[in-house]
């Protein structure tokens, strides 16, 4: 029987590591060093899924698999557990965590569901001797920021502390803009930051309530900016002009010009 594409990776990754002729850059990485990287994998992954690219999605998730994979086997390394033991906490936890799929427990609703995974993991963690009794226990900290957020006024509103609606968060919004406008008037550039925090904090919490993910939100602006910018600079190019040696006004001119331009 030949070997299967995920021990030819596991094999693979072993050369990479192995001091004896592996690559110099493998061999010095340790889990710190590759986090970052991890963590990019995952952005790249949402990325195509985005731009709903499935070639390119089959490619990164290959990515974010060896970053499984490399982890993995710097664990091994160090006899800790191996890929398998991976891929076997994750199964013994899936089926652990939907009762009503592998067990004879009755849940009719994706939120029920949800309710029940939380609980779960709830009793997961005491179990683990974990003594953490708050709404928000298990709310980890590496989380990307916005992420976390979301997450943490998730929990919140699960014991009732959430606005009825979305409407007073506008007031919310106005407030903490206000405020970040004193602090920028005093020059306080502690408070500037604090105030910058809580206005995105209540950005996604309105995001939250309008069942809108601000990552996905987020990464949808940041790649309409850059296609504009882009086109702005190429539209200043074929006037002949300098981008750069306009005032803004000017530059600003081009750029509406770019928005009133039908999108492809």
């Amino acid at each position: 029987m030949s070997e299967t594409p995920i021990l030819r990776l596991i094999e693979i990754m072993a050369r990479l590591r192995d001091p004896d002729g592996g690559c110099p850059w493998d061999i010095e990485q340790d889990f710190r060093s590759i986090a970052s990287y991890t963590i990019e994998e995952a952005h790249e992954v949402a990325e195509a899924i985005e731009r709903g690219d499935l070639d390119d999605l089959k490619d990164e998730l290959g990515d974010l698999l060896f970053q499984v994979v490399f982890h993995a086997r710097m664990a091994e390394e160090q006899g800790a557990f191996v890929f398998d033991d991976v891929a076997e906490a994750i199964a013994e936890k899936l089926i652990r965590r939907h009762p009503h799929v592998f067990g004879d427990q009755q849940i009719d609703s994706a939120e029920a569901q949800t309710a029940n995974w939380e609980r779960i993991k709830a009793e997961e963690r005491a179990r683990k001797g974990e003594t953490d009794g708050s709404a928000l226990a298990g709310v980890s900290r590496g989380l990307p920021a916005l992420r976390r957020a979301v997450k943490l006024q998730k929990r919140a509103a699960k014991v009732g502390f959430d606005w009825p609606d979305s409407a007073p968060i506008f007031d919310k919004l106005r407030e903490e803009a206000g405020e970040l406008e004193q602090a920028i008037a005093a020059g306080d550039a502690d408070n500037m930051e604090e105030e910058i925090g809580d206005l995105l904090f209540v950005v996604t919490n309105l995001a939250r309530k309008l069942d809108v993910d601000p990552g996905a939100a987020l990464r949808r602006s940041n790649h309409k900016f850059e296609e504009r910018f882009r086109a702005m600079e190429a539209l200043a190019a074929e006037r002949g002009l300098e981008l750069a040696a306009l005032d803004l006004e000017q530059q600003d001119a081009l750029y509406e010009a770019i928005k009133k331009q039908p999108r492809s």
